[in-house]
């Protein structure tokens, strides 16, 4: 299984150890998960390196069936859509080289090849060069995915359901279907079956079409929160969001909120799920049926309001490493912040200090640093600055003391940001 950490792989992976397959399971960073999933033999398998079916073949040696649940939403700094679809296709064709027949690929409900979007496109050319493989392919194409986990569009509906005073949405008017985990994973195993039909391509949905707007105040009810209105944000506050979450997107941060996932839900989640339902028996739960089945926990309702917060709390405490690494470099006046008569030594504390404030400020806005910088500013600020200005004073205890606990609220917020950066 390729992807097999994320939302859908991790559910579609515990599904198959029960069934009692012997499983080889992988991903980008695989470290986590296979202290979380260790049924599985893990491998490491990066999309953005496996351009060629030559490459796959190692990865293949010893396996009867391949379940591909890799996918990306939009280029930024750690994904390629391209890159995934031409890795992706050429994991079908190391399948077909080698004799592994049996291939259930987790494409997605919109995949067209005049899709909106690159990544409605790229998935489409995906399952369109699949299909001309003597494989025994399963191409299945979920609607919104609803799970007790959640990730991506389904946490941002749940960030949106937890807003205190309104409940804002996005394209609240779009048409939306959704399947859940459940029915997802167990399509999965009767897909691996040796009597499982092949050559077949399925629109994994509830029939029902809700409207996005509707799916959020369900969310919000589920989660126990007080009725609020809801209002659809401005076309031009929508499009700033979308901006801003595809700058970041470059950055690293795989924000459900950009450009992409606007035009995917304009285009509308929706299609026909009959053949599925008529092929595998399989009637899929509602979104009624799925909220009732597992009461929202005091965990569900901490992360929803959570959400949202991360970024600003981010975006602040980056904010605030950048503007007083940049005072204590522009600061020249002799005696400002180092008392007159302390050792010229101490002089090229302030700017020494001012370079890491900076440089952490800016580490933390790039995802792939932010970790290293909160655990970097979080050493500096306790266990190096108390000495330093202490030193740095001299007698001035109580301006030491004062810098000390102006700190400490910072630090505070470096342990919640530790606590709460992992994405998965």
């Amino acid at each position: 299984m390729t992807g097999a950490y994320g939302l859908i792989g991790s559910a579609c992976l515990a599904r198959l150890h029960r069934d009692g397959h012997d499983l080889t399971a992988s991903g980008r960073s695989i470290a986590s998960a296979a202290r979380r999933l260790p049924f599985a033999r893990w491998r490491p398998a990066d999309f953005d390196r496996l351009a060629d079916a030559a490459s796959w073949r190692p990865l293949l040696a010893g396996i009867d069936a391949v379940v591909n649940c890799v996918g990306v939403l939009q280029d930024g700094g750690r994904d390629d859509v391209v890159r995934v679809r031409r890795a992706t296709c050429a994991l079908f064709d190391a399948c077909a080289g080698l004799g592994v027949r049996r291939l259930v690929h987790v494409s997605a409900l919109g995949a067209d090849l005049d899709g909106p979007t690159a990544f409605a496109r790229t998935r489409a050319q995906a399952d369109a060069h699949l299909q001309t493989l003597d494989l025994d392919w399963v191409i299945l194409r979920p609607a919104l995915v609803m799970s007790p986990a959640v990730y991506g569009g389904s946490a941002m509906l749940r960030a949106l359901a937890a807003c205190p005073a309104v409940t804002p949405v996005i394209g609240g008017d779009a048409r939306v279907q959704i399947v859940g985990i459940d029915d997802l994973a167990e399509t999965v195993a009767r897909a691996l079956r040796p009597d499982a039909p092949a050559r077949v391509a399925w629109t994994l949905a509830h029939p029902q079409k809700w409207r996005l707007a509707d799916i959020v105040v369900a969310l919000r009810q589920w989660m126990g929160f007080a009725p609020r209105r809801v209002i659809e944000l401005p076309r031009a506050a929508a499009t700033v969001v979308a901006a801003l979450a595809d700058c970041l997107g470059w950055l690293g941060w795989r924000s459900p909120a950009r450009s992409t996932a606007r035009a995917q839900l304009a285009a509308g989640v929706v299609g026909d799920p009959a053949a599925w339902m008529t092929a595998t028996g399989i009637a899929p739960a509602s979104l009624a049926e799925i909220l009732a089945a597992r009461p929202a926990s005091v965990q569900d309702r901490w992360f929803a309001k959570l959400y949202l917060l991360k970024p600003v709390v981010i975006a602040g405490l980056a904010a605030a490493l950048i503007a007083f690494g940049a005072v204590l470099l522009a600061t020249r006046r002799p005696g400002l912040i180092v008392p007159p008569g302390r050792p010229a030594l101490f002089q090229w504390v302030p700017p020494a200090h001012g370079l890491f404030d900076l440089g952490a400020g800016l580490a933390l806005l790039v995802r792939a640093t932010a970790r290293a910088a909160l655990v970097a500013a979080l050493l500096v600020w306790c266990a190096v600055d108390p000495i330093l200005w202490l030193l740095v004073a001299g007698a001035d205890r109580l301006g030491a003391f004062h810098a000390f606990m102006q700190i400490t609220p910072l630090a505070l917020a470096v342990v919640f940001l530790l606590a709460i950066l992992d994405d998965r």
